[in-house]
């Protein structure tokens, strides 16, 4: 209950977008391959971004 006004951190944020992106990558994979390479690709560079923040 004490958690529900709770911000989600930077990397929260990032870790959602990635994961949304990859969903969106992986049901373009079906229709169109190059749009599902582009949309990978931005996960990607998301992911480099979270690893940026560990260290």
């Amino acid at each position: 209950m004490f958690g529900l006004f709770k911000k989600k951190t930077e990397r929260e944020k990032l870790q959602a977008q990635y994961e949304k992106l990859m969903k969106e990558s992986y049901q373009l994979s079906t229709v169109n391959r190059s749009k599902s390479d582009d949309k990978a690709a931005e996960a990607d560079a998301i992911m480099k971004q979270m690893e940026g923040m560990e260290n």
